[in-house]
């Protein structure tokens, strides 16, 4: 039986409400039916009402797609996963000439490459972004050795999308349309602000505690950081591309999209993430893999300038959910949506975010102190005589200028002897903070889904 997303409707009305959040569009695929609804308003100036043909931005979910279309090019026998990605994008050169020669594909996809990942440039607008992005990063080191770890790397699923290019002789966009949006029906997906424009288009919003909502100063991303999060979508078709997954890389009309063995590999296991509670337990190809009550999941998260998206998909029950939202306390509306949904649906229970106890343990912060940094972000910890780790969050570079909030102090919680939590603004979700060593003993921080070393 089709679920009846009207007697959700009310309920996605209040908590966008209690959660602040000025707009959000939610789909629902369920017994092979996708039901839609949505809440607010796209722009707080305008007052456009958000309606579930609204596109919104979702951010790094555009990575899966950007994954699907390599995995095609797998397919075709064009590159290979375990082979040096060099060997088939010559072009690409790192500041690290061994790396340069040891990041595969499988690397790149699995955010493993050890790549700085937040290298965020702005070359232009041309058909040319990709490939001058690649070359601005002959100057990019490394977050950490290849392989060592699990680091979220924007910059690794750029040259992922120049890889595309290359090999198919169309810009990313092209042949995103050509292989994936055209075949599957997805005539409400786009990635050029000009193609947006056709259609209602949320905005992003800043909102802070005791504060009305006003809009982000930036839109979106410069167009180089297309394959890593520049999509526009409803929330239909989102899932409308998570539904090829769940039909083993075939198309509504029945026809191969993707090889069931590709679809397969892309929801398998490549490496564990430090941090298991922000996101998942592992990495896929391209996708974050869940071990949620017992049961697989799979899906990903999506974030630009004031809108925030969420993914999550149960193939075991074939269900699927898509939530897109265009600021506020998007996590927290997430949280408590998906949890009532998910039970609801399929009996499924999320997991309980880390949290720190009542009476949180006595734990020796000295070593921790200090200054943690990679591109576009720096950390700097400070122990206090009390036992409190407080700290400071500053962006760097391009995300300073894209970030309204480039700045941010924290106070770190203790969980148990290496795990932390910490809140930002007004959220009740609790942030992880984890410290841990990589094989060769180097001291690192995961926070955001980011590998961080300490540096001072």
């Amino acid at each position: 039986m089709a679920l009846d997303l009207g007697s959700w409707q009310a309920r996605l009305d209040d908590l966008a409400r209690e959660h602040r959040v000025p707009g959000a569009a939610l789909a629902v695929l369920h017994d092979g039916e996708i039901a839609e609804a949505a809440t607010g308003v796209l722009n707080v100036e305008t007052g456009v009402e958000a309606t579930p043909d609204s596109l919104f931005q979702i951010g790094s979910i555009t990575k899966p797609y950007t994954a699907t279309l390599a995995m095609q090019l797998v397919d075709e026998g064009a590159v290979v996963l375990d082979r040096p990605i060099a060997a088939a994008l010559p072009e690409l050169r790192l500041a690290d000439p061994d790396a340069t020669g040891r990041i595969t594909l499988r690397h790149l996809l699995s955010h493993s490459s050890g790549i700085q990942g937040d290298h965020f440039v702005d070359v232009g607008r041309g058909d040319d972004v990709l490939a001058r992005y690649v070359e601005s990063c002959a100057t990019l080191g490394l977050s950490h050795p290849v392989g060592a770890t699990m680091s979220y790397c924007n910059t690794g699923y750029v040259i992922v999308g120049r890889l595309v290019e290359h090999l198919t002789g169309k810009t990313w966009d092209e042949a995103l349309r050509e292989r994936l949006l055209e075949p599957l029906g997805l005539a409400h997906t786009v990635t050029l602000p000009e193609e947006a424009m056709r259609f209602r288009v949320a905005y992003g919003h800043e909102v802070e505690a005791r504060k009305d909502a006003r809009l982000v100063s930036t839109w979106t991303l410069p167009r180089a950081l297309g394959p890593a999060g520049q999509i526009c979508a409803t929330a239909a078709d989102t899932l409308a591309f998570a539904r090829l997954h769940l039909d083993g890389g075939r198309a509504p009309d029945g026809a191969r999209v993707l090889s069931e063995e590709a679809a397969g590999a892309m929801r398998d296991p490549q490496i564990a993430i430090p941090d298991p509670w922000t996101l998942g337990s592992h990495w896929g190809l391209g996708w974050i893999l869940f071990d949620w009550d017992g049961r697989r999941v799979f899906g990903h998260d999506g974030a630009t300038m004031g809108q925030v998206a969420f993914l999550r998909v149960v193939p075991e029950d074939g269900v699927a959910i898509a939530l897109l939202t265009n600021g506020g306390n998007a996590h927290d509306l997430y949280e408590a949506l998906f949890g009532e949904l998910l039970a609801a649906l399929c009996d499924l229970r999320m997991p309980r975010r880390l949290e720190p106890p009542a009476d949180p343990p006595a734990v020796d912060v000295r070593e921790l102190a200090g200054r943690y940094e990679r591109v576009g972000r720096q950390i700097v910890l400070e122990a206090y005589g009390d036992g409190s780790l407080r700290g400071r969050l500053a962006y760097t570079g391009l995300l300073a200028e894209l970030d309204d909030d480039s700045e941010q102090d924290f106070t770190l919680v203790p969980v148990a002897e290496r795990v932390f939590a910490t809140r930002f603004g007004d959220e009740r979700t609790w942030t992880p903070a984890v410290f841990y060593k990589l094989p060769d003993g180097s001291p690192y921080l995961h926070m955001g889904a980011r590998a961080t070393p300490k540096v001072a």
